[in-house]
């Protein structure tokens, strides 16, 4: 009788196991890209909670919009703006109104023998000759750098240095590989362990610009295909667990 139940009892532990296995999700996430390394501690930490797996798409906020306007299958948008959010929004792509998960900030970065200690008097120098920035028109975090080189009057005597990339992550190749001598890119970038000791950064002042607020909504793709896992995910994002992870890499928290 004993053999008997042990049977039974390993039987309905491997079924319970292969039924949560089934059960289990994968959901699509379109990433900005100044959350591409803090996404990774996420979408771990929301694994072992929950079970369910969250696969990022890395690109800037901008490109996500124009692709998730054209039908792009993503559950779950986690975007460097509100702006772009509260467009699908307004568009009738969402399941909600854009919420806040964190506030992120702008940081100047070299790889190359540059002090940064004067960084204004250094960008007009002729020690540094190509500066990299994300497109503004597509990187949010390119259009806030606009406006802080706009508000110091820089913007024009530094046009013939700077070098745009697609997205804060090309950005961030121009500034590693050194084809650019110094660039702007999110303070999560150098914070993150990929890039920890990797030359030198130096904060921007928040005078002269708005930390960035950044939202994340639901899709109505996520909505129609996997509404339950997107929701929890969404959820996390805003849980004790996520607001650490986003704070270690440098965010400010709501």
């Amino acid at each position: 009788m004993k053999v008997k139940n042990l049977v039974i009892s390993i039987l309905f532990a491997f079924l319970s196991s292969l039924y949560g296995v089934v059960k289990a999700e994968s959901i699509s996430v379109a990433v900005a890209a100044n959350v591409q390394y803090a996404f990774e501690e996420l979408r771990t930490a929301f694994k072992q909670e929950t079970g369910n797996d969250a696969l990022g798409t890395i690109n800037s906020s901008g490109k996500f919009v124009a692709q998730i306007s054209n039908g792009a299958p993503f559950d779950v948008f986690i975007s460097a703006d509100m702006e772009f959010p509260e467009k699908l929004y307004k568009d009738g792509m969402t399941t909600g109104a854009p919420k806040v998960y964190a506030y992120g900030a702008l940081v100047l970065w070299t790889t190359k023998n540059i002090d940064l200690s004067h960084w204004q008097a250094i960008l007009t120098g002729n020690q540094v000759t190509h500066i990299g920035v994300a497109n503004p028109k597509a990187a949010p975090y390119g259009r806030e750098t606009m406006k802080v080189l706009t508000a110091l009057k820089l913007d024009q005597i530094l046009q013939p240095k700077l070098v745009f990339g697609e997205s804060i992550a090309q950005t961030n190749q121009y500034i590693h590989s050194g084809a650019v001598d110094v660039g702007f890119t999110a303070k999560s970038v150098v914070l993150s362990p990929e890039m920890q000791g990797k030359g030198k950064w130096s904060d921007i002042p928040k005078s002269s610009y708005q930390p960035i607020a950044q939202g994340a909504v639901v899709l109505n793709y996520g909505k129609e295909h996997h509404a339950k896992t997107s929701q929890q995910f969404y959820d996390f994002l805003y849980s004790a667990k996520a607001r650490s992870i986003f704070e270690r890499y440098g965010y400010l928290l709501p």
